[in-house]
């Protein structure tokens, strides 16, 4: 299928998630679906968006997991007193329902006033809380009022 776009929506019937990409290939052997240049975005109206685009996919055969490859990156919007979040690996396993993202490899997150990278992350949307797992480092810039 191309173009393909999904909407997942929450009792309220306002929306969750969107999952778009350029191409959809559904494999019936295993019931995964691959995705060429995938676009996730998590809606919370408390929260800003987060996008996360990449240039392959995979969803799992229940749909309930999600696995980015290749120039993965996630964008937190600004707003709710928070600036904006950019994330950058090569993989990334995300759980939308329970709004967790996690890698194994390499990160580079970019804040408005920190560059950090790292070997590892988990990212849990419910709580804007990032957990980095190994070989951190950082560079932090006071913000100029």
């Amino acid at each position: 299928m191309e173009n393909f776009f999904a909407r997942s929506l929450g009792p309220d019937g306002l929306p969750l998630h969107t999952l778009a990409a350029v191409k959809l290939e559904h494999f019936p052997d295993d019931d995964t679906s691959h995705l060429t240049r995938p676009h996730f975005i998590a809606m919370n109206e408390q929260k800003p968006p987060v996008h996360i685009q990449a240039q392959q996919g995979l969803v799992s055969s229940n749909g309930e997991e999600v696995y980015f490859t290749r120039e993965v990156e996630v964008q937190r919007e600004a707003g709710a007193g928070k600036g904006w979040l950019t994330i950058n690996t090569d993989y990334l396993h995300i759980t939308p329902d329970q709004e967790i993202a996690r890698t194994h490899k390499m990160v580079t997150i970019k804040t408005p006033a920190a560059l950090i990278t790292a070997t590892g992350m988990e990212f849990n949307s419910r709580t804007q809380a990032i957990k980095l797992l190994s070989r951190v480092k950082g560079h932090y810039e006071k913000p100029k009022i």
